[in-house]
Protein backbone atom coordinates (compact mmCIF):
# COMPACT_ATOMS: atom_id res chain seq x y z
CA UNK A 1 0.00 0.00 0.00
CA UNK A 2 1.43 3.38 -1.01
CA UNK A 3 1.21 6.52 1.10
CA UNK A 4 -0.87 9.47 -0.01
CA UNK A 5 1.07 12.31 -1.65
CA UNK A 6 0.55 14.38 1.51
CA UNK A 7 1.78 13.35 4.93
CA UNK A 8 -1.22 12.79 7.21
CA UNK A 9 0.91 11.91 10.25
CA UNK A 10 1.39 8.19 9.75
CA UNK A 11 5.12 8.76 9.12
CA UNK A 12 5.68 10.69 12.36
CA UNK A 13 7.57 7.90 14.11
CA UNK A 14 9.74 6.81 11.17
CA UNK A 15 12.63 8.72 12.77
CA UNK A 16 12.59 6.17 15.61
CA UNK A 17 12.97 3.03 13.50
CA UNK A 18 16.19 1.17 14.26
CA UNK A 19 18.49 0.62 17.23
CA UNK A 20 19.35 3.15 19.92
CA UNK A 21 21.44 3.58 23.05
CA UNK A 22 19.30 5.34 25.64
CA UNK A 23 20.34 7.45 28.61
CA UNK A 24 17.59 7.49 31.26
CA UNK A 25 16.88 10.03 33.99
CA UNK A 26 13.99 8.92 36.18
CA UNK A 27 12.73 10.84 39.19
CA UNK A 28 13.30 8.74 42.32
CA UNK A 29 10.04 9.87 43.97
CA UNK A 30 7.08 11.25 41.98
CA UNK A 31 4.52 13.74 43.16
CA UNK A 32 6.37 14.83 46.32
CA UNK A 33 8.53 17.69 45.02
CA UNK A 34 11.71 15.59 44.82
CA UNK A 35 14.63 16.66 42.65
CA UNK A 36 16.64 13.42 43.08
CA UNK A 37 17.13 11.52 39.83
CA UNK A 38 18.11 7.92 39.08
CA UNK A 39 20.32 7.78 35.96
CA UNK A 40 20.98 4.60 34.00
CA UNK A 41 21.68 3.23 30.52
CA UNK A 42 19.47 1.15 28.29
CA UNK A 43 18.77 0.27 24.69
CA UNK A 44 15.82 0.44 22.35
CA UNK A 45 14.71 -1.07 19.05
CA UNK A 46 11.74 0.18 17.02
CA UNK A 47 10.18 -1.35 13.93
CA UNK A 48 7.27 -0.24 11.82
CA UNK A 49 4.29 -2.42 10.92
CA UNK A 50 1.43 -2.16 8.42
CA UNK A 51 3.16 0.43 6.20
CA UNK A 52 3.78 2.70 9.18
CA UNK A 53 0.28 2.69 10.68
CA UNK A 54 1.70 0.88 13.72
CA UNK A 55 5.09 0.47 15.33
CA UNK A 56 6.56 -1.43 18.25
CA UNK A 57 9.41 -0.15 20.42
CA UNK A 58 11.17 -2.54 22.81
CA UNK A 59 13.16 -0.96 25.62
CA UNK A 60 15.72 -2.92 27.63
CA UNK A 61 16.77 -1.73 31.08
CA UNK A 62 19.48 -4.29 31.98
CA UNK A 63 20.70 -2.43 35.09
CA UNK A 64 17.14 -2.27 36.42
CA UNK A 65 16.12 -5.84 35.51
CA UNK A 66 13.10 -5.18 33.31
CA UNK A 67 11.94 -4.45 29.78
CA UNK A 68 9.12 -2.42 28.31
CA UNK A 69 7.23 -2.22 25.05
CA UNK A 70 5.48 0.76 23.52
CA UNK A 71 2.84 -0.09 20.91
CA UNK A 72 1.72 2.81 18.73
CA UNK A 73 -1.15 2.91 16.25
CA UNK A 74 -2.23 5.72 13.94
CA UNK A 75 -5.94 6.52 13.54
CA UNK A 76 -6.16 7.65 9.91
CA UNK A 77 -9.55 9.38 10.25
CA UNK A 78 -8.63 11.31 13.42
CA UNK A 79 -4.99 11.75 12.32
CA UNK A 80 -3.73 10.97 15.80
CA UNK A 81 -1.56 8.39 17.49
CA UNK A 82 -2.46 6.13 20.41
CA UNK A 83 0.43 4.83 22.51
CA UNK A 84 0.20 1.90 24.92
CA UNK A 85 2.95 0.80 27.36
CA UNK A 86 3.59 -2.66 28.81
CA UNK A 87 6.26 -3.37 31.44
CA UNK A 88 7.77 -6.81 31.97
CA UNK A 89 7.36 -6.17 35.71
CA UNK A 90 3.60 -6.81 35.51
CA UNK A 91 2.69 -7.52 31.87
CA UNK A 92 -0.24 -5.10 32.05
CA UNK A 93 -1.03 -2.79 29.13
CA UNK A 94 -1.33 0.70 30.60
CA UNK A 95 -4.07 3.15 29.57
CA UNK A 96 -3.16 4.88 26.29
CA UNK A 97 -2.04 8.41 25.62
CA UNK A 98 -3.21 10.11 22.42
CA UNK A 99 -1.80 12.91 20.32
CA UNK A 100 0.15 14.07 17.32
CA UNK A 101 3.22 15.93 16.14
CA UNK A 102 3.12 19.63 15.35
CA UNK A 103 6.16 21.63 14.26
CA UNK A 104 8.49 18.71 15.02
CA UNK A 105 7.24 18.13 18.58
CA UNK A 106 4.94 15.25 19.56
CA UNK A 107 2.59 15.70 22.53
CA UNK A 108 0.44 12.81 23.77
CA UNK A 109 -2.01 13.02 26.68
CA UNK A 110 -3.90 10.49 28.76
CA UNK A 111 -5.09 9.53 32.22
CA UNK A 112 -3.69 6.95 34.63
CA UNK A 113 -3.04 6.38 38.32
CA UNK A 114 0.22 6.77 40.22
CA UNK A 115 -0.18 4.37 43.12
CA UNK A 116 -3.70 5.29 44.19
CA UNK A 117 -3.58 8.89 42.92
CA UNK A 118 -5.27 9.75 39.62
CA UNK A 119 -2.92 11.57 37.24
CA UNK A 120 -2.95 13.13 33.83
CA UNK A 121 -0.04 11.83 31.76
CA UNK A 122 1.91 13.68 29.06
CA UNK A 123 4.48 12.13 26.74
CA UNK A 124 6.60 14.53 24.72
CA UNK A 125 8.94 13.79 21.79
CA UNK A 126 11.33 16.60 20.87
CA UNK A 127 14.93 17.41 19.91
CA UNK A 128 14.54 15.00 16.99
CA UNK A 129 17.56 14.81 14.65
CA UNK A 130 19.07 12.15 12.37
CA UNK A 131 20.99 10.45 15.18
CA UNK A 132 19.20 11.58 18.33
CA UNK A 133 15.85 12.24 19.94
CA UNK A 134 14.38 12.90 23.37
CA UNK A 135 11.27 11.54 25.07
CA UNK A 136 9.89 12.72 28.39
CA UNK A 137 7.00 11.78 30.62
CA UNK A 138 5.24 14.16 32.99
CA UNK A 139 2.39 13.70 35.47
CA UNK A 140 -0.14 16.25 36.66
CA UNK A 141 -1.74 15.64 40.03
CA UNK A 142 -3.96 18.74 39.76
CA UNK A 143 -5.92 18.09 36.55
CA UNK A 144 -3.34 19.67 34.23
CA UNK A 145 -2.65 22.89 36.13
CA UNK A 146 0.99 21.93 36.77
CA UNK A 147 3.21 19.18 35.41
CA UNK A 148 6.11 17.27 36.95
CA UNK A 149 8.53 15.65 34.50
CA UNK A 150 9.46 12.28 35.98
CA UNK A 151 11.30 10.42 33.20
CA UNK A 152 13.58 11.61 30.40
CA UNK A 153 15.06 9.31 27.76
CA UNK A 154 17.84 10.65 25.52
CA UNK A 155 18.24 8.50 22.40
CA UNK A 156 21.48 8.11 20.38
CA UNK A 157 21.33 6.00 17.22
CA UNK A 158 23.57 2.92 17.19
CA UNK A 159 22.51 1.26 13.91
Amino acid sequence: MAYDAHDDGRRDFHFLYGRWAVRHRRLKARGVGSDAWDEFEGSSFTQGLMDGLCNVEQNDFPDRGFQGVAFRSFDVAAQRWSIHWVSSLDGVMQPPVHGRFENGVGVFLGEDVDGDRPVKVRYRWDEIAAGSARWSQAYSYDDGQTWETNWIMSFARTA
